[in-house]
């Protein structure tokens, strides 16, 4: 089965999403956790795999970051902006309707 989301594309939601690595990251894990905030806020939590192999799947992501497979594929290759992504958000009820893009 194909993999949607990479490691090459997960890598490019971790630069898109402005997320940071874990400050408290669980030791022995086998992977690097990552925080995105949004105005101060944690709003998605996700990991990706240590290694080389770059077909590993990372088809967790998307649920993770409030998207659907599809999408966040997209997200990734630039289809759709960081603010599609908020919106995304807005639409879920994760954010307030009235925040601004302001991170």
């Amino acid at each position: 089965m194909a993999r949607i989301i990479t490691k090459e594309l997960a890598l490019k939601i971790v630069e898109k999403l402005r997320a940071q690595p874990d400050p408290k990251p669980k030791k022995g894990r086998p992977h690097v956790e990552y925080v995105v905030a949004y105005q101060g806020r944690i709003v998605a939590r996700f990991g990706i795999r240590r290694g080389s192999e770059k077909d590993k799947g990372h088809d967790h992501i998307p649920n993770l970051i409030h998207l659907r497979p599809h999408e966040a594929k997209l997200f990734a290759q630039c289809t759709h902006s960081y603010e599609f992504w908020v919106e995304r958000l807005r639409e879920q009820g994760l954010i307030a309707l009235d925040s601004t893009l302001d991170n």
